[in-house]
């Protein structure tokens, strides 16, 4: 009897529903932002009684999440690895749900902060759990293929989110984007409905060298620094060109939001370019990946209008579209099951680290550099340098271990049905 209750459960195979229904929440992550766009000018004169109250709602309500995000990462990891990974994810939905409406109901400032500092927390978990389930279901081309999904859908979802947010607050006020949040418990109950706890599976033991429960610190901390400078290139656009756009004479905000949309469309199709490309060897693959980011960069840096700053910027966003689920599927790669989450952790957050410090480094070379243009520049330079360095690490591997190396690849990933 025992036998026959535990058979399904063993039999169970991941499909097009459970990837969908791990796919959709990453939108959670890009909501906590997107939504809040277009109302914090009316969020500004709403609290513009209280001092600094431009800090504190740039920094304490529309970025805290992002912040928070990098921080309780590698915990989000921890939790997913020491309980139950789909029952985390559903607690932290819940609470994402209420957490992000509260500010409809609150009037004090501070509290609102303090109920983005859960959402940021919640959106951690969100994050690495749904990428931990992602790998625990997949593997193969089907997990590369549905974590680079992940980008493409965020990077499609802000532009929706954005006009959607727009609409509330015309209708409802500053108050009004604030609903969207609800979406999370439509998406709770798919992944309550289509979902399952994963169970260890025999591709995750400690067989062909996969290290079983000790974490790989030595190779994590190399992928982690190589992600932490791509993911300072990847936020460029978004924190640096409409200041760019601006020094071209773009001055009207909608224009700017039009054009750095069109920009931001290259993401998506870098994903679907490393899909067609995701079996190439890995350091030739992020030498293309590098060189396509600089030369992208060079070009806005030298851009003289700001129909040629989209096209370059366009260019620089396909290659940033290729590098994640490059560096993703890199990090997740190897992990055992026992410390999987940690490992995906620790990877959400050093990549959401990008994000917070991808200002400060443009703006910090540009004091030094002689402007923004002469900033895109260095950094472009600085891209084809990786990439240059790349294709001789890749040269430097004989055909014979590139080929042994695919082969236990291959080995790994044909012991989990797909």
């Amino acid at each position: 009897m025992q036998q026959t209750t535990q058979q399904p459960v063993a039999e169970r195979t991941a499909g097009l529903l459970q990837g969908i229904m791990l796919l959709l929440p990453i939108t959670l992550a890009v909501m906590g932002i997107v939504v809040l766009v277009p109302v914090l000018p009316r969020m500004m004169a709403h609290f513009a009684h209280i001092p600094n109250h431009q800090y504190l709602l740039q920094g304490g309500v529309l970025t805290m999440p992002a912040l928070c995000v990098m921080l309780f990462s590698p915990l989000a990891g921890w939790l997913a690895d020491r309980f139950q990974r789909r029952r985390t994810l559903l607690i932290a939905m819940f609470a994402y749900a209420f957490l992000g409406i509260a500010p409809i109901f609150l009037d004090d400032l501070f509290a609102i902060i303090a109920t983005r500092v859960g959402v940021g927390m919640c959106e951690a978990v969100i994050m690495t759990v749904t990428t931990t389930l992602i790998c625990d279901y997949f593997s193969g081309p089907a997990r590369e293929k549905w974590l680079a999904s992940q980008t493409a859908i965020a990077s499609l979802s802000s532009l929706g989110l954005v006009y959607i947010g727009g609409l509330l607050g015309s209708a409802y006020g500053w108050r009004g984007p604030f609903w969207t949040y609800l979406f999370s418990l439509l998406l709770l109950i798919g992944v309550l409905a289509f979902t399952w706890e994963p169970q260890k599976a025999k591709s995750d033991a400690p067989a062909q060298g996969v290290v079983a429960v000790n974490f790989p610190w030595a190779r994590l901390s190399g992928i982690c620094a190589i992600t932490l400078f791509a993911s300072v290139m990847f936020y460029a656009i978004q924190t640096e060109g409409s200041l760019a756009l601006e020094a071209l004479g773009v001055t009207d905000p909608a224009r700017i939001g039009k054009l750095t949309a069109i920009a931001n469309l290259g993401v998506p199709l870098g994903t679907l370019v490393f899909r067609g490309l995701a079996r190439w060897p890995l350091a030739l693959l992020l030498s293309c990946e590098f060189a396509v980011i600089g030369a992208g960069f060079i070009w806005m840096g030298k851009a003289a209008d700001s129909g040629a700053f989209v096209l370059a910027a366009g260019l620089n966003q396909v290659g940033c579209g290729m590098v994640l689920p490059t560096l993703l599927t890199w990090a997740t790669r190897g992990l055992a099951f026992e410390v999987r989450g940690r490992g995906t952790g620790l990877w959400t957050g050093t990549f959401s680290m990008g994000q917070f410090l991808s200002g400060l480094v443009i703006t910090f070379i540009g004091e030094h550099a002689g402007g923004l243009s002469s900033a895109f520049i260095v950094v472009g330079a600085t891209a084809m340098t990786a990439a240059g360095l790349s294709f001789l690490v890749g040269i430097r591997n004989s055909p014979t271990r590139a080929r042994q190396t695919s082969e236990v690849d291959e080995s790994l990933r044909s012991r989990r049905p797909v």
